[in-house]
């Protein structure tokens, strides 16, 4: 007479090799996990992690330094500065906005750079656009295809704004306007009172609407 064994689901799920979860498929915060776990970022997720984010490095960088030809290469330092840091990040679902004050943070690391080696440096940078009173609404960089001329020029008219603004302006309506970000978490970002910050965000936002009413006005 043949005696059955038992076996547990528990033994018969351990002698089955699960494949390992493509990162592709993972979320965002299991993707970042999964960069943090061994003693190096995984290669393949942190691919993953660089492909998803990319263009939020490149948008923030390209309000920030608009005219810079170099943006390329802030941004390649961005993501280095991500892979040798990203195990000190405690709080997984805080990614976005940590990586925003590492760019942030080295856009201005740079700008120092810039201001002591080379001529005086535009202090004027595109900035972003406001919500305030005029309740502006900028969903992207580029105008989508149904958008007419005067929408067109409408956008061309309000960068040039933002980029007439100066640098101690810019920082604080980017990352407010484009990024949506909290005051206090600007406040932090930029090492200045809550104070400072809604008060350049105010300032920054009443040259945009005057520049902008005069090109309206135009019209």
């Amino acid at each position: 007479m043949t005696q059955s064994i038992p076996v547990s689901w528990s033994t018969a799920e351990a002698t089955v090799s699960q494949a390992p979860v493509q990162p592709e498929k993972l979320s965002n915060y299991d993707l970042i996990l999964h960069c943090q776990a061994g003693l190096r970022p995984d290669r393949a997720a942190f691919a993953e992690l660089l492909r998803r984010y990319q263009s939020h490095v490149d948008k923030i960088l390209y309000h920030l330094a608009p005219d810079w030809q170099d943006r390329a290469d802030l941004a390649q330092e961005v993501w280095i500065r991500v892979y040798r840091n990203i195990k000190r990040l405690q709080e997984p679902v805080k990614f976005r906005g940590w990586l925003s004050r590492i760019a942030t943070n080295l856009f201005y690391d740079e700008l120092r750079k810039r201001k002591r080696v080379s001529h005086p440096l535009s202090l004027d940078a595109p900035r972003m656009m406001d919500d305030g009173e005029m309740d502006w609404e900028i969903a992207s960089d580029k105008p989508s295809p149904d958008e007419d001329m005067t929408t067109r020029e409408f956008y061309e008219q309000l960068h040039e704004a933002i980029a007439d603004l100066p640098e101690v302006f810019r920082t604080t309506i980017v990352l407010r306007e484009i990024e949506g970000m909290a005051y206090e978490e600007i406040a932090e970002i930029t090492g200045v009172s809550l104070g400072t910050v809604k008060s350049r965000i105010a300032r920054a936002r009443q040259r945009l609407q005057s520049q902008l009413q005069n090109y309206l006005d135009g019209n």
